[in-house]
């Protein structure tokens, strides 16, 4: 089984390519100022054809549903709606902030995984490695940095562009406890969306396409200006 993960979530996006048998054959990520919208076509057909792949080779598709940037996760999932009605293939979706935590298996620390979801808060859950993977203490939601500090006991592991953000605020409320890694973990990894999407699909956890919608947790901008009228 051959998986195509697309992570859209947040500026940094990329997209991975990962067998059952190989693990993982590719990876691409890229941090410019430009839309996913302009480079995740581009990024996809080099990734393939630097694997020696076609589209109708892949199995199955893996989109990170979120939460994360509206525009971005939009841009994802008609990617991979795209691919998986062109090809008849299966799609699995996995939460943006689960496969960022995945940057630390094993961690004896709880893992907060951030995102910025402006007007001065995150889009934020906490994991707990029970062995096997990862399972929440704290739910997604969007709430203010030093609200989701004062709801963790102990020291925990902060990453995330919305940890970076808020490092200060983060650092001032939980002192000590507040673990930072390096900049090259903060970000979510294609290769985790791969991994959970693969491990979605051996287990048959599929989404329908037609149905399936990015996760937001709070409404957009466009949205609450819309009810206010």
């Amino acid at each position: 089984m051959k998986i195509l993960a697309v992570e859209t979530s947040t500026l940094l996006g990329g997209v991975a390519l990962m067998g059952e048998a190989e693990g993982l054959i590719a990876e691409a990520r890229l941090n410019v100022r430009s839309t996913h919208s302009e480079r995740l076509m581009t990024e996809v057909d080099h990734l393939l054809r630097q694997a020696a792949m076609d589209l109708s080779e892949i199995d199955v598709f893996a989109i990170a549903i979120g939460p994360g940037s509206f525009t971005g996760l939009r841009i994802g999932l008609s990617t991979v709606k795209g691919f998986a009605y062109a090809t008849g293939k299966p799609v699995v979706s996995v939460p943006s902030l689960e496969a960022l935590a995945w940057n630390f298996p094993y961690s004896p620390f709880p893992v907060c995984a951030m995102f910025d979801a402006r007007k001065k808060e995150v889009y934020a859950a906490v994991f707990r490695w029970n062995g096997k993977g990862f399972e929440r203490s704290i739910e997604e939601a969007s709430l203010r940095p030093a609200d989701l500090v004062r709801a963790i006991e102990g020291p925990a592991i902060f990453a995330g562009e919305g940890a970076e953000l808020y490092r200060e605020t983060i650092a001032a409320a939980a002192g000590e406890k507040a673990l930072f890694p390096p900049r090259h973990q903060m970000v979510t990894s294609p290769s985790s969306v791969a991994y959970l999407g693969l491990c979605k699909a051996k287990n048959g956890e599929f989404s329908e396409p037609v149905s399936l919608v990015p996760k937001y947790i709070r409404k957009s901008e466009a949205e609450v200006k819309m009810n206010a009228k």
